[in-house]
C-alpha cells in the first residue's frame, strides 16, 4: 500500500472520527433538548433512542480506530500476522453490535404510532445490511487467516532452503 493511499485513508478516518465526536458532543445533546418537546405519550422513547444513538456512534468509532490500526500494520508490513486478528475480531463484533442496536431501535419504535410501520421495516432492512457487512468482514478474516498461514509456511520453507544451501 503506497504512502499516498495510507495518507488519504488516514485523512478520511480522521475526518470521520472527528465527525463522530462532533455528533456525540454537539448533535446528541441538541437532539436530547429537542426531544424534550415530545408528546407525553412518546416521552418514554427519549432515553432509549438517545442511548441507542450514542452506542451506535461508539461502535462506528471502534471500527474507525481498528481500521486505523490495521492500516498502520499494512504500512509496516506486519498485517499478515496473528496480531491483525484482534482488530478484525473487534470490527466484526462492532458491526454485530451495531446491527443489534438498529434492531433495538426498531423494537423501541415499533409499538404505538410514534413512527410509521414502514420506518420500522426500513430499520429491519438496515439492521440486516449491517449484519451483512459483519459477514463480509468475517469472510475477509478467513482470507487473512489463509494469507497468514501461507506466510508462515513460506517463512518455514525459506528457513529450510537456507539450511540446505
Amino acid at each position: 500500500m503506497g504512502k499516498l493511499a495510507v495518507a488519504a485513508l488516514r485523512a478520511v478516518l480522521g475526518v470521520l472520527l472527528a465527525g463522530s465526536l462532533f455528533v456525540q458532543g454537539v448533535m446528541v445533546p441538541l437532539l436530547a433538548i429537542d426531544m424534550n418537546g415530545l408528546k407525553p405519550e412518546y416521552a418514554h422513547l427519549r432515553t432509549p433512542i438517545l442511548v441507542i444513538l450514542v452506542l451506535g456512534v461508539v461502535t462506528a468509532q471502534v471500527v474507525l480506530v481498528c481500521v486505523w490500526r490495521l492500516v498502520t500494520m499494512v504500512r509496516r508490513g506486519t498485517v499478515f500476522s496473528t496480531g491483525a486478528f484482534r482488530y478484525v475480531h473487534i470490527v466484526i463484533g462492532a458491526f454485530v453490535a451495531a446491527a443489534c442496536l438498529v434492531f433495538a431501535l426498531g423494537v423501541v419504535l415499533a409499538p404505538g404510532e410514534a413512527v410509521a410501520p414502514g420506518v420500522v421495516l426500513l430499520l429491519g432492512g438496515v439492521g440486516l445490511a449491517v449484519l451483512g457487512v459483519a459477514l463480509v468482514v468475517l469472510v475477509l478474516r478467513m482470507l487473512l487467516a489463509q494469507a497468514v498461514a501461507r506466510d508462515i509456511e513460506a517463512a518455514r520453507m525459506q528457513a529450510e532452503l537456507e539450511e540446505v544451501i
